[in-house]
């Protein structure tokens, strides 16, 4: 069994409600309006206050910080023109990806709206259904059969209640609630009907008191990691150009302001001012796309986090499994078939009951050919449900012969004593019963009466949880894409074990004493080696997700109660299954609206598209941010010639960055393996590209000054527009890492790039906002650049399988693609 929430009476909560006014009519409306008051003012302060913090992120975040301080260069010596068009990105940047994240919350809302409970309460002595969001400490509420209960209740009156606590505990079976027991909110009603005393509501319920975890969890993004060093990158190598430029223009003399307004535009053009914009585009765009496949995004950095994932912590109750009980095994004792079992078994049960074990017993019947009929010949004279005192349900029943006899079903034991059976008979029951719990599966017991009154024991009928239909095909899927899948379960280790048969993951099942009191190393090992966990805490999930990052592992945990919360949130990427509670979802990362764990693979498989797409942009802008600035550095050093204006380059941040948006919408290949900001790839690809551009560079501008003997005005348009045409050429290079016809580009990112160097073209061709070139040396630059276009492209393949050579041809298959 799973692990229970304690049912001792806790003092704290017995004082309070020794201190409760409620009487035999229930608060009063005006005592709970005071009370409701007490305990949710601070609520709305709380929701203004961390949208405001959530928009402000975005305004100081790892890179934004950089292009603010380029802004206050701008204001310091009266740029107005520069400051004007990085407020425009930075605040372009911020609205993109505040409204995208908000927006994904909102779905995440409404979808708590849809979901929100009814609760049936005691107010001025009549019955309510009210929102369980206005509960308040000493209500009065009626639980009944499917009623979720709404906040943490001492029992005060009625028989017994049978409540599902999966959400809570993660076991599968029902327990039993009597008078003075502790009903936990969230937990459901299976049987039953009583009245309780609501005791804490909210963060103090033990519902509450589990999502405390999920507030310490903390989960630092790959993704943020890797901004940052890109723009660190950028940073160096920009401050690194600019002092020697300044270095080299004071040794000559130049104007110190003049130095000042270039320093400023190298900076702009170092900066990727558009990258956290670019990247949120991207990920919102991904996050469209995922809801179409029925996963709701509510934090858009879980996305790149899922495409990275190499271990999958699969909640078993509800996600691997289907949270509803299933006849496993029929065990018939002599002189009866299993046709006998199964049938009498459903004379035994009543449908509108809505029981978890009686729903299994009918559903078999349903499904064996002629059982049903034989149910039918017979008339149910008397039944009575379950009694939790002897453990059994009665009824008699009338053949069609008119011949009458009674029927029990319960616990095998309690069976046995109502038989009163020994030897052979009690050998073979206990027998069946131990080796039903080695494969976690639950007993129940059958027997009836003869025409003389005397009890037989008929047999005996499993019952399991069973796996979902798609799980074993969906775990295989995902370790087919370099995933290793591990069961989490608070169920027995013999349920997890069977179930972890039944859906192909090892039999290394192991309990939290394998990894509690252990050093890091040792709970490391045990945790990685492990096929799966069994009768974990809360607490235990969280664990085992933490020992997993300390080992550099990407961690996703899929769940559904809240018991998953903490591990949820604790994980780099949490998913909430369909149907999970609120606080899984509040916790999760992503929301799937959709039942099973197939929906899990669409999503990794999408996220990694976004990631491939994140990566090619990373890639292109890097390589373009050399090109420039090293171009221009040493041109000023060397020949002592500035190729482009300070409105040149500022022209180029805006036609680079304006156009690049689209690349959210790019064709690209997912990976077969789990993604990750490989950073050292990354940056010798693209000061491998940058390099190459700049020598292409070098090349024109001799052709310019020494060739065509061009005036500086005109060399400097000249050089403006081959920067501006062969930056795209470049992108549409960095987008593969084959050749570039191996993927064809997406139709949103060609046309925009080619509508951006049209419009460079015309600027140049008849000097808008700078000197006029002409058709002839427009087109010029154009053949140029694509021969270099073509030549770049081939170093890069060759540049590629070097890099594949020295790592021994790691992910070949995706560099072919």
């Amino acid at each position: 069994m799973g692990a229970n929430p304690p049912e001792k009476k806790d003092p704290s909560v017995q004082a309070l409600l020794d201190g409760l006014s409620t009487t035999e009519e229930g608060l009063s409306t005006e005592a709970a309006a005071k009370r409701l008051v007490q305990y949710g003012r601070n609520e709305i302060a709380e929701k203004k206050r961390s949208r405001v913090l959530a928009l402000l992120r975005y305004f100081w975040g790892p890179i934004p910080w950089m292009i603010e301080a380029a802004a206050a260069v701008s204001v310091v010596i009266q740029h107005w023109d520069d400051f004007g068009i990085i407020v425009v990105l930075l605040a372009a940047n911020a609205i993109v990806g505040f409204w995208q994240e908000s927006k994904a919350g909102n779905a995440i809302e409404l979808l708590k709206k849809r979901l929100a409970l009814k609760a049936t309460v005691l107010r001025d002595g009549k019955w309510l259904d009210l929102p369980a969001t206005e509960l308040v400490p000493g209500d009065v509420i009626r639980l009944r059969l499917g009623n979720v209960v709404p906040a943490d209740t001492r029992l005060i009156k009625g028989e017994y209640l049978l409540i599902d606590q999966s959400a809570l505990t993660g076991e599968s079976l029902p327990v039993e609630k009597h008078e003075a027991d502790l009903a936990y909110a969230s937990s459901i009603v299976r049987q039953g009907e009583m009245n309780g005393v609501v005791a804490q509501t909210g963060m103090s319920t033990f519902f509450g008191k589990t999502t405390k975890l999920v507030e310490e969890a903390e989960s630092g993004s790959h993704f943020q990691k890797a901004m940052v060093k890109i723009g660190d990158y950028l940073i160096v190598i920009a401050a690194v150009l600019v002092a020697i430029t300044a270095a080299v223009g004071l040794f000559r003399q130049q104007s110190a302001l003049e130095l000042l307004q270039f320093g400023l535009v190298l900076i702009v053009a170092a900066i990727p001012a558009a990258m956290p914009a670019v990247l949120s585009v991207s990920m919102a765009v991904g996050a469209e796309a995922l809801a179409k496949k029925e996963a709701i995004v509510s934090k858009l950095v879980a996305i790149e986090e899922m495409a990275g994932v190499d271990i999958l912590c699969s909640d078993k109750t509800g996600t691997i499994t289907k949270n509803e009980l299933t006849v496993g095994e029929v065990k018939a004792l002599p002189n009866y078939t299993q046709d006998d079992v199964v049938t009498y078994a459903a004379l035994a049960s009543r449908e509108e009951d809505k029981d978890p074990i009686d729903d299994a017993v009918i559903a078999k019947v349903k499904g064996m050919e002629g059982c049903l009929d034989r149910v039918a010949r017979h008339r149910v004279d008397d039944f009575k449900p379950f009694d939790p005192i002897s453990k059994r349900s009665q009824v008699t029943v009338e053949e069609e012969q008119g011949q009458a006899f009674q029927i029990s079903k319960g616990a095998p034991q309690a069976v046995l004593e109502l038989v009163r059976a020994g030897g052979d008979v009690q050998k073979e029951v206990d027998d069946w019963v131990e080796g039903f719990a080695t494969k976690g599966f639950r007993a129940l017991g059958v027997a009836r009466t003869d025409s003389s009154n005397a009890w037989s024991y008929v047999g005996l009928v499993a019952l399991y949880d069973p796996p979902r239909e798609d799980s074993a095909q969906t775990i295989a899927t995902a370790e087919s894409m370099g995933i290793d899948v591990k069961m989490v379960t608070g169920d027995h280790v013999a349920i997890a074990k069977e179930v972890s048969g039944l859906v192909g993951l090892g039999a290394n099942v192991v309990t939290p004493s394998a990894f509690l009191d252990k050093t890091d190393d040792e709970a490391s090992a045990a945790i990685e080696e492990a096929d799966g966990f069994a009768e974990v805490f809360p607490e235990h999930k969280y664990r085992i997700v933490e020992l997993l990052q300390n080992k550099g592992h990407i961690v996703c945990m899929t769940g559904d109660g809240v018991n998953d919360a903490p591990a949820l949130k604790k994980a780099d990427a949490g998913i909430a299954v369909a149907g999970a509670t609120d606080a899984a979802k509040s916790a999760a990362d992503v929301v799937l609206t959709a039942p099973g764990l197939s929906v899990i693979i669409d999503s990794v498989k999408e996220s990694r598209k976004i990631f491939q797409r994140m990566t090619n942009y990373a890639t292109y802008r890097i390589a373009e941010t050399m090109r420039v600035l090293a171009f221009v550095t040493l041109s000023i050093v060397v020949f002592e010639f500035y190729p482009v204006t300070a409105l040149m380059i500022v022209l180029l941040a805006l036609l680079n960055d304006i156009p690049i948006m689209t690349i959210a919408y790019d064709n690209v290949k997912y990976s077969s393996s789990p993604e990750k900001w490989d950073m050292r790839t990354l940056l010798e690809v693209s000061t491998f590209l940058g390099g190459i551009g700049v020598l292409s560079s070098f090349l024109l501008l001799y052709i310019g000054l020494d060739v065509l003997h061009l005036s500086t005005p005109v060399i400097q348009a000249f050089i403006f527009l081959k920067l501006a045409v062969a930056g795209h050429f470049t992108l549409f290079v960095a987008r593969t890492k084959g050749p570039f016809w191996s993927i064809r580009p997406g139709k949103p990112l060609f046309l925009a790039v080619v509508s951006t160097k049209v419009v460079a073209t015309l600027i140049a061709v008849y000097g808008l906002l700078l000197p006029a070139i002409g058709w002839n040396l427009a087109l010029f630059v154009w053949g140029y650049a694509l021969v270099w276009f073509v030549i770049q492209d081939f170093l890069k393949v060759r540049f590629y399988h070097l890099l594949d050579r020295r790592r021994g041809g790691v992910d070949k298959q995706t560099r072919s693609t």
